[in-house]
């Protein structure tokens, strides 16, 4: 069997409690579990729990302070810088969405830039925790060095990823890495024991596009979206995160998979108070209105219906809150591991 079937309550608990038995508090192991499980739900399994073991190997080495809460570097009118202190990142990221929200209400606009942070897991999280609040959000983060710029062949820029959120039932989520793929799939293909991938995820250690798992993982490089296009969107979010912020910037953000250094990437959430432009609830019927031009589109030959950012995951978080969550074999195998050696005792599947 390729994979285990569990519900999201008891994966929740679960993965709270592997979090609790390293040391950090109950608050933040509740609100790091809640982040993991909501990706796995959405089917975004790169960001789920697949992620936990990599967090307990940091906290275990000592590269994560696990009671850091970070503080505000500086404010002004709408604008914040926020230093993470090395805390654990979705601690870091819970804070600054929660003053994005706070600034952006008061001022129109509110931007936090945040340095000196840990991997926060998908964006998409944080993006949703602003627009909830009625607020068009954007939030990207810097990453481990992966990805090559367009014609080279060393890592200088991470998946660094792009969110957009607008307030709204299942209206409209943009939530996409600036590489082909993330590179949790890569691992997810590694740990499953899968010995190919397909074209267009990765290049070898020599720049060339590669189908080879192994080669992948062994020096291997992410592939940039589109190329060039890519390789700026990258640039752009560097710029936006590490420079603003005066954090880390390129080849001196470490890695969620390293030891022995910090991670130090940096983070940028945004809120543009929609109120201030028109009724938050006319411009939630505006943008279905554009949904609802776009999904009438006649669909492509080969295709059922056109789809729009978003629709994909909550389809698959519908699904999966009803019928549970499937979870990768190597993934659980990987996961009760570390059970074990915590005392942690394994939910049935």
């Amino acid at each position: 069997m390729d994979h285990v079937i569990i519900h999201h309550e008891p994966l929740r608990a679960f993965a709270a409690g592997l979090l609790k038995a390293t040391g950090v508090p109950d608050e933040t192991a509740a609100l790091v579990a809640g982040s993991l499980v909501a990706s796995n739900l959405r089917a975004v399994d790169s960001h789920g729990v697949q992620l936990l073991g990599f967090y307990i190997d940091q906290i275990r080495a000592s590269n994560f302070d696990i009671h850091a809460r970070g503080h505000v570097a500086s404010e002004l009118g709408g604008s914040m810088t926020y230093d993470g202190e090395n805390g654990i990142g979705q601690l870091t990221a819970s804070l600054c969405s929660d003053h994005a929200i706070r600034l952006a209400q008061a001022n129109g606009v509110g931007i936090v830039t945040a340095r000196e942070c840990n991997h926060f897991g998908a964006a998409a999280y944080w993006a949703q925790r602003i627009s909830d609040a009625g607020l068009l959000s954007l939030v990207v983060c810097n990453a481990s060095p992966l990805v090559a710029p367009w014609q080279g062949k060393e890592p200088r820029f991470g998946t660094n990823p792009i969110c957009v959120s607008v307030p709204g039932p299942h209206t409209w989520l943009l939530d996409m890495a600036t590489t082909t793929v993330a590179m949790g799939k890569i691992y997810k293909a590694s740990l499953s024991g899968a010995e190919t991938i397909p074209a267009g995820w990765a290049m070898d250690s020599e720049g060339v596009p590669t189908t080879k798992t192994a080669d992948a993982m062994g020096g291997g490089l992410l592939m940039p979206l589109g190329g060039y296009k890519g390789s700026g969107l990258a640039f752009l979010v560097e710029i936006l995160c590490s420079v603003l912020s005066g954090g880390a910037m390129s080849t001196e953000v470490g890695g969620l998979r390293l030891q022995g250094r910090p991670m130090r990437v940096s983070h940028f959430f945004m809120g543009i108070d929609i109120a201030r432009f028109m009724p938050v609830d006319q411009f939630i019927e505006r943008m279905q209105a554009l949904v609802g031009i776009v999904k009438h589109t006649a669909p492509a030959k080969g295709f059922e219906e056109v789809l729009v950012a978003g629709e994909p995951e909550w389809r698959a978080e519908e699904l999966r809150r009803r019928e549970g969550i499937p979870l990768d074999s190597g993934v659980w195998r990987h996961l009760c591991v570390v059970a074990e050696s915590l005392g942690v005792s394994v939910p049935t599947v």
